[in-house]
């Protein structure tokens, strides 16, 4: 079996917790390969938010690439992807991939990937939104992107923020077609 290549970006929005835990279920299945760029403020807000450290996260990643590498293999369709999440997602981030200003190798990456028609998910962290957020969440859904703010669902009656957390990255992994099984409780109806 082929692996599969799947692009995580991670910028300054809060919600950190759902790149790494992405990275986590991603580091447990053997058939997929990350590769990993977080800007800089999303480093700031790893170690806020987490207390982690750079090589911690890196060390979740297969491969991990410089937010201002624009020449890594992930900026070009040449590479072949099955996509890319950004989790969290800026708004400065959502901002330069709806309007294709590929100033750092997040925004590059995603701009390769919606160009080459590859699965692009969106976790943008922010409330509550202008008008200019929405505008630009609407140009990257029309481009094919997925707008996937990271909002508990409730109804799965989590018990934790950890499960939230779970529910959030399952469903989000899902529509590349990562195993998640454990992570998701499908809806099953009154």
């Amino acid at each position: 079996m082929a692996v599969k290549r799947l692009i995580l970006g991670m910028t300054g929005a809060t919600g950190a917790i759902y790149g790494v835990r992405m990275l986590q279920v991603l580091k447990g299945q053997p058939d997929w390969e990350t590769h990993l760029v977080i800007s800089k403020a999303g480093l700031v807000n790893l170690k806020y938010e987490l207390d982690m450290a750079k090589s911690a996260l890196c060390g979740l990643a297969d491969v991990v690439h410089g937010i201002d590498d624009i020449a890594a293999s992930i900026a070009s369709g040449s590479f072949k992807t099955e996509g890319m999440v950004v989790a969290p997602c800026s708004m400065k981030t959502l901002a330069a991939i709806a309007h294709g200003f590929g100033d750092n190798l997040i925004s590059r990456a995603a701009d390769v990937a919606l160009k080459e028609r590859r699965r692009v998910v969106l976790m943008p962290r922010e409330t509550p939104l202008n008008l200019a957020h929405i505008r630009n969440m609407a140009s990257v859904t029309e481009m094919g992107g997925i707008i996937f703010p990271p909002m508990p669902a409730f109804y799965s009656k989590s018990d934790s923020v950890a499960a939230l957390v779970d529910e959030g990255v399952g469903r989000v992994l899902d529509f590349f077609g990562v195993n998640v099984a454990g992570l998701v409780k499908p809806w099953q109806g009154l």
